[in-house]
């Protein structure tokens, strides 16, 4: 008995096994189905990418670009459908592999590359010789934002040594030679430090740098607060209670009193008498 229901169970197995195979075999000898007929009739466009990692203020050539099909339902806005279009066009921002090149990323093609082209109309880019300490440990990199800090000596201000905070938010341009962020945030050790500053403000660092000890001051990228300072002297570092009071001097009472001599034989008598106010 057992032997019958084994043998029944093992003929419906290969039954079903032998009707899956066969309607399998079946859906795979059918012509494609709408959806896969779309798909390979889906139109595409050429489209201008980077063909590697590019920096900022990169002069683009031949070997920087590569075209691909992009299709024409997604097309971004500014593409460029030819190398030609965008060759000898300078970056206006750092591009990944691949990504489109996109007209709103790109330098006029008389503007070069590098630095320039970076500075918005109405600003200048001015350089501070800077070290460690002045450069923030390295961390004042292209990108950040710092505020600029003056100290006068006592030369320079006919007073006591001053410092004061002369200018905030400022964009960093460039450290060094470098105008590209480092992307794993490592301090650069750098001899000068480029900002971005209006003339005004040129003039005031300027000034600055020539008659005292510029440092700067590294500041959350998102704090776009200024704040208002009345700056620092030597005499301020010192408590009021600790200062030592300066010592007045008494002025000597003048004697206004009018000495008579008198003269009795040989014995003479001294007498102070005291001056009337009106003189008599």
């Amino acid at each position: 008995m057992n032997r019958k229901k084994v043998l029944t169970v093992l003929f419906f197995a290969v039954l079903c096994a032998a009707v899956a195979t066969y309607l399998a075999l079946a859906f795979l000898r059918q012509p494609a189905g709408p959806t896969v007929a779309a798909a390979s009739e889906l139109s595409v466009t050429d489209v201008v990418v980077a063909a590697k990692d590019l920096d900022l203020g990169t002069v683009l050539t031949e070997e920087h670009l590569k075209v691909v099909d992009w299709p024409a339902e997604a097309m971004p806005n500014g593409y460029a459908g030819s190398p030609v279009e965008v060759i000898g066009r300078g970056l206006l921002m750092p591009m990944s592999g691949n990504e489109p090149i996109l007209v709103s990323k790109l330098a006029p093609k008389e503007a070069g590359g590098g630095l320039s082209i970076i500075i918005p109309p109405g600003m200048r880019a001015m350089s501070v010789r800077v070290d460690d300490v002045v450069g923030v440990a390295g961390f004042a990199g292209p990108g950040s934002r710092v505020d600029v800090v003056v100290t006068l000596t006592g030369a320079s201000t006919e007073q006591d040594p001053a410092t004061r905070l002369i200018l905030q938010n400022i964009r960093v341009l460039a450290a060094g030679q470098t105008i590209q962020r480092d992307i794993q945030g490592e301090p650069q050790t750098v001899p000068v430090v480029t900002l971005m500053v209006t003339p005004e403000e040129g003039e005031v660092l300027a000034l600055a740098a020539t008659e005292g000890q510029v440092q700067l001051a590294l500041r959350n990228a998102l704090d776009l607060e200024e704040v208002e300072t009345s700056g620092v002297r030597i005499a301020s570092l010192y408590p009021r209670s600790r200062r030592v009071p300066t010592p007045i001097r008494q002025a000597t009472p003048v004697d206004t009193r009018v000495r008579i001599q008198l003269y009795r034989g040989s014995r003479d008598t001294t007498y102070a008498v005291q001056k009337a106010e009106d003189g008599s």
